[in-house]
């Protein structure tokens, strides 16, 4: 089914401060949408800054589109964390597995291909 991605963002509430307590506590759902679902998982997008709780995707690599603004994406890897820093029209794909988070975001307005299930944790990975 064909959708606005332009009036979905529209419709987004900027979250000015994300915090990853958020996730337990609640307040951020009107910052984000499901745009489509997908075979394994589902479309989202997001307007927010602040930084967000680690999660992981066990059935699948997540697709991380950042249409507006700029992000900080850091990746457990191992005992490592791996910064990928992410501005306008810039991506990074997020293996199946791996805990990440997004930092310094700043006025972001993203597009996740995300797979379910999700995992969320609030401390270190």
């Amino acid at each position: 089914m064909k959708q606005s991605l332009a009036q979905i963002i529209a419709s987004l509430k900027y979250l000015p401060n994300r915090r990853p307590e958020m996730v337990l506590t609640g307040g951020a759902e009107e910052a984000f949408a499901e745009v489509a679902p997908t075979r394994d998982g589902a479309v989202y997008v997001g307007h927010y800054s602040g930084e967000s709780e680690w999660e992981r995707h066990s059935a699948g690599d997540e697709l991380v589109l950042v249409l507006e603004g700029e992000t900080t994406v850091v990746l457990k890897v191992g005992q490592s964390e791996e910064q990928v820093t992410l501005r306008e029209k810039e991506l990074v794909v997020v293996p199946a597995g791996v805990w990440h988070r997004f930092v310094s975001s700043k006025n972001l307005k993203v597009l996740t291909v995300t797979p379910q299930p999700t995992e969320h944790r609030i401390t270190d990975a």
